[in-house]
């Protein structure tokens, strides 16, 4: 199974640039986007039409903000929940649950620090509450969690790890919550294959930071320790364009 996740960075912006030939090109057998940026009666006055896939939205109450959505592939079996239950996470539309055969399959779009740290408090509560429900989806089934967690984990998930020290995305208490997941008995898939790797998922619109791949990765495939055997590959597929992130993905045995 191909499963990629992918930060579009505004569902119609993404769409004007050949969003569907990347769907074509890559037939991912599961999509999970992040920041959408479209709520729900927004998008309900539009036709979005993505042949060969069932597509589920979550959308922000803020128009243009935040926002998850999936698109599976016909002929998959699965049932789709959003929302972890609470309705100041909700409410941005930044989790929904995918439950496969024999796993689950979390979307989220992590908050964002800011860039004062004003949200960092909002950040590590959100982070609290999602490992809860993690720990108990995990009683039941393996646990896959993707999509953009707006941290760069360790030194080498970041073009400049030293001058960004502190900042949102890179300060201790993001950190050791990733250091918390990985410890409760998760792994990171693209690490676990590529232990000293360096390739970037997100890149700065500023001063051509992609061009200079002056970058971090943020965008992640996090697994249960008992997947470890069924992963075969994990990349990020950074030659994309068409957002300030790059598609990520597993290959995974079903």
């Amino acid at each position: 199974m191909k499963i990629i996740s992918w930060n579009i960075n505004g569902i119609r912006a993404v769409i004007k640039k050949d969003f569907n030939g990347f769907l074509k090109q890559e037939s991912p057998d599961i999509l999970c986007l992040q920041e959408i940026k479209i709520d729900d009666a927004t998008r309900q006055r539009l036709h979005f039409d993505f042949p060969g896939y069932n597509v589920f939205w979550h959308g922000a109450e803020r128009p243009g903000y935040s926002g998850t959505a999936i698109l599976v592939k016909h002929g998959l079996t699965y049932q789709v929940k959003n929302g972890l239950g609470f309705d100041n996470y909700d409410g941005e539309g930044r989790v929904q649950l995918l439950e496969l055969e024999t796993s689950y399959l979390l979307n989220v779009y992590f908050p964002n620090a800011n860039q004062e740290l004003s949200r960092l408090p909002y950040r590590l509560a959100f982070n609290e509450e999602l490992l809860k429900f993690i720990k108990k989806l995990e009683k039941k089934k393996a646990v896959i969690i993707t999509g953009d967690f707006n941290v760069a984990h360790q030194e080498i998930d970041l073009a400049r790890p030293k001058e960004n020290e502190g900042s949102a995305g890179f300060t201790k208490e993001e950190r050791a919550w990733f250091n918390k997941l990985l410890n409760t008995g998760y792994l990171d898939s693209f690490r676990l294959l590529h232990p000293e790797k360096i390739q970037y998922s997100w890149w700065s619109f500023r001063a051509g930071a992609r061009v200079r791949n002056v970058g971090w990765r943020i965008d992640y495939f996090v697994i249960s320790a008992k997947l470890r055997k069924k992963i075969s590959k994990a990349f990020i597929l950074d030659q994309v364009q068409g957002s300030d992130h790059a598609p990520v993905g597993i290959l995974i045995q079903d």
